[in-house]
């Protein structure tokens, strides 16, 4: 996402500090995700890409395709990673833009107490690999190999990875912002300067 997202930004003729304003995330943790210096959860993708008018899989992809058929090939899908026990996000399909449903190959954290997450929409956890632990509010919810979960995204929610072996979860959100659109949000903080 680092290498792509200032790119689309400055497309969509956005600042920081607007894109900021827009997201309702810092302008510092913002730049650190354009520097690469940090890996934004899917929720804080999906809020960039709504801002910026264009699906979470195109900020990590310079080039789309507009086709109707997306071929990926294991090992040469575009994945960040952050520090060690950081999760990994995959994303699917990233030459289909203007989908309805957003597909990632996840390796969840392994680190206890990271802070909810939450996003329009619906989501879909598809455990493949592993074993992970899904926490909302009221309750933890154990996955092993083969299990899923559908469920409400804005539910505050977070997963970790607690099996030896690090889990590896396909993940597909169907993010539905009927609300505000991206052009009003841009219009709302102005152009680049």
């Amino acid at each position: 996402m680092a290498a792509f997202l200032r790119a689309h930004r400055r497309r969509a003729g956005l600042t920081l500090d607007a894109l900021a304003e827009a997201t309702g995330l810092t302008k510092s943790y913002l730049s650190k995700i354009e520097r690469g210096m940090s890996t934004p959860s899917i929720a804080v993708a999906l809020k960039v890409a709504d801002v910026l008018d264009t699906d979470v899989e195109q900020l990590f992809s310079s080039a789309g395709d507009a086709s109707a058929l997306v071929i990926d090939r294991d090992g040469e899908r575009a994945g960040a990673e952050g520090s060690p026990g950081a999760a990994v996000y995959e994303p699917i399909a990233t030459g289909m833009v203007r989908k309805s449903m957003q597909p990632f190959l996840v390796r969840p954290t392994t680190q206890a107490g990271q802070p909810y997450m939450d996003h329009p929409g619906e989501e879909f956890i598809f455990v493949q690999q592993g074993t992970v632990e899904v926490e909302i509010p009221t309750q933890v919810i154990t996955l092993a190999e083969g299990d899923s979960l559908y469920f409400d995204s804005s539910t505050p929610h977070r997963v970790r990875s607690v099996s030896a072996e690090r889990a590896v979860v396909m993940v597909v959100v169907y993010d539905r912002v009927d609300d505000v659109d991206a052009k009003t949000l841009r219009r709302r903080c102005g152009p680049t300067a």
